[in-house]
């Protein structure tokens, strides 16, 4: 089956050891000139790009239709924008990745602002503010 992918400039694979990976699924990569490389078990850094892009899958390309390439790319860098600048994080205990550099946002009483809501993405993702 040809996929239209050109795989010419690829020398790794870099996996986790997940059972679905046999030693036939190896061999075959490495039929094709693939090193495969296996990511150190219980690794939790190692495995930062496989959650990343898990949820990049769930919260973007899951709802979305990818019309062209130019489509994607402007699709991502929207979604990116949001993901590290608005986006709660748990591991940065609910802040965004700029805010974990700038610091928490002061507490707000929001009985004296109005929330200001912005959709992205044709209102697949949703930002809240506060305004005066």
């Amino acid at each position: 089956m040809d996929t239209g992918m050109n795989i010419a400039g690829i020398k790794f694979l870099i996996r986790d050891h997940g059972g679905q990976y046999t030693d036939a699924f190896d061999a075959a990569c490495a039929d094709v000139g693939l090193r495969v490389l296996k990511s150190p078990p219980q690794a939790q850094k190692a495995n930062t790009l496989r959650r990343f892009n898990g949820t990049l899958r769930r919260e973007l390309l899951d709802r979305a239709l990818i019309l062209n390439e130019r489509h994607l790319s402007r699709t991502l860098t929207k979604y990116l924008e949001h993901y590290n600048g608005h986006r709660p994080h748990r591991a940065l205990n609910q802040l965004c990745p700029s805010q974990a550099e700038a610091g928490p946002p002061r507490p707000t009483d929001l009985a004296d602002h109005h929330v200001h809501h912005t959709a992205i993405l044709g209102g697949l993702i949703n930002e809240y503010q506060t305004a005066s």
